[in-house]
Order: structure tokens, then sequence, then C-alpha cells
């Protein structure tokens, strides 16, 4: 059987970048240029129009992250068992993707939420004006915080896949192996 990932990791890393720079873009780009259209009555449709053209090539992205990251973590299974270092960064890097799965859901929930009132007058896409509703508000301000959330996350996911790889090197193997199997004959 190949020792080689290739195609596995290719689907997670660009999975990752995909879902990383979608996020960044959308909180700079498409929110920006909602909050830049005239007509204050178009500027949440006009936001709710670009996320959602985003939304199907997001949703490849996020699964090519996760079917590459569960058959990197299946293929390296031993080293993520016994090589110290690594199984506190597959630990975290899981943690973390649950929580920008979560964070891209809710954001999706909040996303058509302010979509059902894109007749009204905003600010911009995360910004509501005085005479926003109640309810598209909330979920306006709640996305606020989001938009930058989700960038925060899926770049962390990024390094840690960065870091996994610097793990891979011989001299880490060697090295990390060996202060697993210390601390086993310590305990």
């Amino acid at each position: 059987m190949s020792s080689r990932n290739t195609v596995v990791r290719s689907l997670h890393d660009l999975g990752a970048a995909a879902w990383f720079g979608g996020s960044l873009m959308g909180a700079v780009g498409v929110n920006g240029a909602a909050a830049a259209v005239h007509d204050s009555q178009d500027r949440v449709r006009t936001a709710a129009i670009g996320w959602a053209k985003w939304a199907p090539v997001s949703a490849v992205a996020i699964g090519a992250h996760l079917l590459g990251g569960a058959s990197i973590l299946y293929a390296n299974r031993g080293r993520a068992r016994h090589q110290s270092g690594v199984t506190a960064n597959t630990a975290i890097k899981a943690g973390l993707t649950g929580a920008a799965l979560g964070a891209t859901v809710y954001s999706g929930i909040l996303g058509a939420r302010t979509a059902k009132g894109s007749e009204v007058s905003a600010d911009g896409a995360t910004d509501p004006s005085a005479s926003t509703p109640d309810d598209v508000a909330g979920a306006q301000r709640q996305l606020r915080y989001l938009q930058w959330a989700l960038p925060a996350l899926t770049g962390t996911l990024v390094i840690l896949g960065a870091q996994q790889g610097e793990q891979q090197r011989p001299t880490q193997v060697l090295a990390g192996v060996g202060d697993k199997l210390a601390r086993r004959a310590q305990a």
C-alpha cells in the first residue's frame, strides 16, 4: 500500500483554504459591498444574494476538508496515538473544526433570517439602521461577530494543519514517539 496520501491531503488543505478564504472574502467583500449599495433597502438583499451564491461552493469545500481530514487521521492513526504533540494537535483541531462547523451553520440560519427581511432599510449586511426591524437587527448584530469568528477559526485550522505537516518530519516523529514512551515509562 502506498504511504502517500496526496489526494486526501489536497482535499483537506484545499477545502480548508476555500472555507477560510470564502469566509474572509465574504466578510470583507460581500458584506463590504452591500454596505456601499446606494439604496439602503437593497443592502441586506445584496449581501443575501452574494452569500447564497457562495453557499454551495462553501458546502463542497467543507465536505472536502472533512473527508480529507478524516482520511488523513485514519492513515495516521498510529502517529496520532503514539507521537507526543500529535494527539493534542488533533484534539484541538477537531474541537475547532466543530466550532467552525457550528459557526457556519448558525451564520447560515441568521443569514436566512436577514434574507427574509431583505426589503428592510439597513446600514449594511451586518449593520442595522434605526428603522431595521428588531428581529433582522438582532440577526445582523450576531452576524457582525460571526463574520470575523469564521475566518479566525478556519485560519487556525490551516495553521494547525501546517503544524501537523511539520510533525511528520522524521526527526519530529522520532522525538515525539520517544517523548511519549518516556512519559509512559515514568507513569
